[in-house]
């Protein structure tokens, strides 16, 4: 029999019982450890010697089988090439690629007993094998010859044949040294290489079989094996992972170019930082359309030029939902969230919770908010260092770390001018590269955008709406859902953004920053979207071009770039892809030294000076770059699938309950101070428990968070009484008093400048 390991699961399937052979699946559930369970079996007929492997299929772990044999009483030995996949979650076999069909002849091959195993994050190797043609032949066309002419009394030819199957068992040649691999994402083979040649005995021999492959420290080994019937060998081989593609000196020069060209944009936006108000908000001197660009590019950035191809590359466009939810969340910013921001003059959203509720909520929801910037650094710092290194080579720990210390250097110098303008330019970048490709692809593909379009839909790949009612999987209505909750926590209640609305001359041109970002985001995604399934038609169509020792699917895009532009043009989107998440990083520094330095430092120390302030808030900037990059250097260490889906996580677990505090503060009168505060801690408490029993996906967490949130805290402020407040200005119920508000509380509305009480 042959098996593979699911998760948490042993699978196992056909083999002999040493009468016939079986369709036996069986399954051991190790966190259990009972007996084992007998499942409903692969469509296809009974085998034995059969391949099998586990891999991702771009949605979940799957367990897949090749090939074997059996043997019919009619028919005699039948050497099989078919292939099948299982979905552990669904419970379901697939037909998928027969063995071999898109290598050299397209003829299927069979390679019954060949070892087999999981490479990179989606291919599975086949080495050698046998393709059954000497098996038939010695053990059926052979001996019935034979026993022909024996029965017409020609002895001495039977003889000759006998000694010449005899010959064909003692100087086997050896099985097929062919080494094949399997891609489940695009369901094709490729010929990775060769086995290497030995000898046996004085004989050249070819692959073991009847043996396993394992993976050992990076490497895959083949302990003995079969190597002619009935002769085993103690050789004991090892493969390592092929070299990555070379980046070329030309790229490596304009990658460096690049990068130092943010840095001196930080080197120029120095000279104007001389004050918080120029280090915090750019002292109003940001265009909207900027503005509106560098949330763009903060919210989306490396994780739109990665993240969502590689979305739609292994799966379809079923994500679409969680982008094309801000059109409907944005007319929500601009009419009950920014007011706030804007009319009170704040600096940090943090600010308003504090004149909403107290300032236990305020330190509160700050210190959650950086907690969550730690999480978003550590993975939009994560991503592009995958694709650094799979095309360059370069230890993914020192593209971390590269990239950390020239963020904190630009970002340390320009203050938010120098983030929102460096965010200008990966905008420009990166779309225009994804356009680039997205047009140059149909002319690598037979039948050009037609055929494209023709294969991508019979491959499921265009599939827009899945309207399954299930609040466990990435359905219609849990990204929808949790998409919106996702961007009103962003948009209303996130610094990073927030602060760029404060950067703007007034509140107009801060409305017009979310509108740009939001009418950006639809076309965006439709591209990147579009791009990714793309890639799955040119890869699915050349197999060959791509490489199996991927390690993440994320990686997909990069590998085309750099495999398939031309030096320069592979060199600047490389660079635009790691700029671009620099700019993440550099939003997230200056945003939460801007809530530590505001909500903690400037708060407790009301008499500060304002040089003082600016100095600490440089001093925070830095050493949330350093704890962000070392965040970043563990994760590198993690086995993530889809990093997209685990931001998206990270947003509901994070910011969720964070969300539930605005959305109290805005849209009720009676919430009040511990009212809040018991939805926000009953609010986390769910939150840990829903993802410790896995009882919804991640992309729900923001709904969740903010829902539990809101509902347990109003009712909690109904039974607790809490300070009586004048909430003039403060709720959606007295907007147009808001200014009024402002005037009596000593602040220069409109002047971007505090006033003296």
């Amino acid at each position: 029999m042959a098996g593979a390991r699911v998760g948490d699961h042993v699978y196992v399937a056909g083999g002999h019982d040493g009468q016939a052979e079986t369709r036996i699946f069986w399954r051991l559930d190790l966190s259990k450890k009972e007996t084992w369970e007998a499942l409903n079996p692969w469509p296809g007929p009974q085998r034995s010697h059969l391949v099998a492997g586990a891999q991702h299929d771009g949605a979940a772990e799957c367990l897949y089988i090749f090939s074997g044999r059996y043997h019919d009483s009619e028919t005699g030995w039948q050497c099989l090439t078919d292939s099948y996949k299982y979905d552990p979650q669904a419970g379901t076999w697939t037909k998928v690629a027969d063995v071999g069909t898109n290598v050299s002849d397209h003829q299927p091959v069979c390679v019954m007993a060949a070892p087999g195993i999981k490479v990179g994050a989606n291919h599975i190797a086949v080495f050698g094998g046998a393709p059954g043609d000497l098996l038939v032949e010695v053990e059926q066309t052979l001996p019935r010859e034979i026993e022909t002419l024996r029965a017409a009394g020609r002895q001495q030819e039977a003889d000759v044949l006998q000694s010449k199957r005899w010959d064909l068992y003692t100087r086997h040649p050896g099985f097929s040294r062919d080494i094949l691999v399997y891609h489940t994402i695009t369901d094709t083979w490729t010929a990775l290489g060769t086995f290497p040649e030995s000898e046996v005995r004085g004989l050249p021999v070819g692959s073991q079989v009847t043996t396993n492959a394992v993976s050992w420290g990076g490497d895959l080994v083949i302990p003995s094996g079969e190597v002619r019937p009935g002769v085993r060998t103690p050789k004991i081989w090892m493969a390592s992972p092929a070299p990555r593609h070379s980046f070329g000196t030309l790229n490596t020069l304009v990658v460096a170019l690049y990068l130092g060209a943010l840095v001196a944009m930080g080197v120029y936006f120095s000279t104007r930082e001389r004050s918080t108000d120029d280090f915090f908000k750019a002292g109003g001197r940001v265009p909207w359309w900027a503005a509106g660009l560098s949330i763009f590019g903060t919210q989306l950035s490396a994780i739109t030029f990665m993240a969502i191809p590689a979305k739609s590359f292994a799966t379809d466009w079923t994500w679409l939902m969680i982008n094309a939810s801000i059109i409907g969340v944005a007319p929500l910013i601009v009419l009950f969230f920014l007011p706030f921001y804007r009319r009170l003059n704040v600096t940090t959203a943090y600010e308003y919770i504090e004149k909403r509720f107290n300032v236990v909520v305020r330190v509160t929801a700050s210190a959650m908010f950086m907690v969550f910037q730690f999480a978003r650094i550590g993975i939009v710092l994560y991503l592009p260092s995958i694709a650094i290194s799979v095309v360059t080579g370069v230890d993914i720990r020192l593209c971390i770390g590269i990239m950390g210390v020239l963020s904190i250097v630009y970002t340390v110098m320009g203050g938010i001018e120098a983030v929102i303008w460096t965010d200008v330019i990966q905008v420009f970048v990166l779309l225009g590269g994804a356009v680039l490709v997205l047009v140059m692809i149909p002319g690598r593909v037979q039948g050009g955008v037609g055929g494209m379009m023709a294969l991508a839909e019979a491959a499921d790949k265009l599939r827009l709406f899945d309207f399954h009612f299930s609040v466990r999987h990435p359905t219609f209505w849990v990204l929808l859902l949790g998409g919106s909750g996702a961007s009103l926590i962003s948009y209303g209640s996130d610094q990073t953004v927030i602060q760029r609305y404060l950067t703007t001359r007034d509140e107009t041109g801060a409305a017009r920053s979310i509108w740009t970002n939001a009418l950006l985001t639809l076309p965006a995604s439709l591209i990147f979207f579009g791009l990714g399934t793309a890639l799955f038609v040119f890869f699915k169509s050349h197999p060959e071009t791509l490489s199996a020792t991927l390690e993440n699917t994320d990686a997909i895009f990069p590998w085309f770039i750099v495999t398939q532009l031309p030096a320069g043009v592979a060199g600047l989107l490389i660079a635009g892809v790691f700029a671009a998440a620099m700019s993440s990083l550099d939003s997230s520094m200056n945003s939460v030294a801007t809530a530590f330095t505001t909500d903690f430092y400037q708060r407790f120390n009301p008499s500060v000076q304002d040089r003082t302030c600016l100095t600490v808030a440089r001093l925070v900037t830095g050493l949330v770059g350093l704890s962000g990059t070392a965040f970043a250097l563990t994760m590198a260490t993690w086995d993530i699938n889809s990093l997209w889906a685990q931001f998206a996580k990270y947003i509901g677990l994070f910011g969720g309950g964070l969300g539930g505090l605005f959305m109290l503060a805005i849209f009720t009168r009676r919430a009040n101070s511990r009212g809040a505060m018991a939805g926000f801690l009953a609010s986390a408490v769910i939150q840990y428990g829903l993802n410790v029993n896995d009882t919804v996906h991640g992309v729900l967490f923001a709904v969740t968070g903010m829902v539990t949130c809101f509902v347990i805290g109003y009712a909690a402020s109904l039974v607790m009484p809490g300070d009586h407040k004048d909430l003039t200005g403060l709720t959606v119920y007295s907007l147009k008093d808001i200014d009024r508000r402002g005037a009596s509380s000593g602040l220069r509305i409109g002047t971007g400048m505090k006033g003296i009480p």
